[in-house]
């Protein structure tokens, strides 16, 4: 008979995350992880298999995390242009509260060259990032509040290249008035 799991499978999978966050993939032992899990190497590898697997997990849950989280902070947008000032803005403050700067962007830098599951869950989070913005472009190319002289795809390649250089910026420059002027000029586009 299975035994039962005496942790929720969750928490222990942020803290999993967390510490993949802070120290990356490479710096982060087994030993640490369960230490930092609070759970035994078996439970770890009965319930999340090896450290790349936890890792795709703390991925994949990361995404998910913050797919929500922006969706949760774009209801109250009533703007295509505000939409994706918000999502500048959210790079910014990601800052305050993430000093290792965004999962996504430090595992494409770290493993994606070497890790095709890790490079997967990059393509896809980034791909649903176009998609967010190239609907909000469309959404704001219909009612006549963008311009239709831009292709709404291009856009969406070009604002979420910008995003990605902004998450990578924001871990080491602290001038909040250089990141906004970043933001502005990328706004600009819009006009």
């Amino acid at each position: 008979m299975a035994r039962t799991k005496e942790f929720d499978e969750d928490a222990v999978l942020l803290k999993g995350m967390r510490l993949f966050w802070e120290q990356g993939y490479e710096k982060t032992s087994i030993q640490e992880l369960v230490s930092h899990m609070g759970i035994h190497k078996g439970s770890m590898y009965d319930t999340f298999g090896d450290k790349q697997s936890l890792y795709v997990k703390a991925l994949k849950r990361y995404s998910e995390m913050l797919e929500q989280s922006v969706k949760r902070r774009m209801a109250d947008t009533r703007s295509a242009k505000e939409a994706i000032r918000l999502l500048f803005e959210i790079a910014i403050q990601q800052r305050e509260e993430f000093p290792e700067g965004c999962f996504i962007v430090n595992t494409a830098v770290e493993l994606a060259k070497h890790d095709s599951e890790a490079r997967e869950c990059v393509h896809l989070n980034w791909a649903r990032t176009e998609q967010l913005i190239r609907d909000l472009i469309v959404v704001g190319q219909q009612s006549g509040e963008l311009s239709q002289t831009h292709n709404a795809e291009w856009l969406s390649y070009y604002f979420n290249n910008a995003l990605i250089g902004l998450l990578v910026m924001v871990k080491t420059i602290t001038d909040r008035e250089k990141l906004r002027q970043i933001i502005e000029m990328n706004m600009s586009v819009l006009e």
